[in-house]
């Protein structure tokens, strides 16, 4: 082989290398798949030292969200028990509407829920994942004059939407 034809099949070594180290990079950096149903499985709410004051939705919340390819959404949360304690009121909240997801944040522009004072406003959560599920972060809440942090935790039950 003469050099130039060695300089040439090294060249083009080095575009393949670099070619599947850009494929992998992006592949990596590609936001993770929101789209499907998910199902909720814990919920939680912490004081700024991090003590669990609340559980969203009760003992037994019960949830369900699907998002779409087209960045449809729409979620429906509720205390599941059968029966609550007396005095109690069962919280519910339900919402949709157009969403966008750049891999941290999930921002929903709501056009239809259950109330309209508390979603007045898009709905922005943070995300993160744990392996296989995913987990929401509203902005801070205050109660008393205490700032509360809420995370809500899903699992995927279908990568195919609603």
């Amino acid at each position: 082989m003469t050099d130039e034809a060695t300089r040439r099949r090294a060249l083009q070594i080095a575009a393949g290398v670099a070619a599947v180290s850009a494929i992998s990079t992006a592949a990596s950096a590609a936001p993770p798949d929101v789209v499907g149903v998910w199902k909720l499985v814990a919920a939680r709410t912490t004081d700024p030292s991090g003590k669990v004051v609340a559980v969203p939705y009760g003992p037994r919340g019960m949830g369900i969200v699907s998002l779409t390819s087209d960045g449809r959404m729409m979620a429906v949360l509720v205390d599941g028990r059968s029966k609550l304690p007396d005095g109690t009121t069962r919280e519910y909240s339900s919402y949709c509407g157009n969403y966008t997801f750049d891999g941290s944040t999930l921002i929903t522009t709501v056009d239809a829920n259950s109330d309209p004072k508390r979603f007045s406003v898009p709905q922005v959560r943070k995300v993160r994942f744990q392996g296989d599920l995913m987990i929401l972060v509203p902005p801070p809440g205050e109660a008393n004059g205490v700032k509360l942090d809420r995370e809500l935790t899903w699992e995927k039950i279908s990568p195919v939407s609603l």
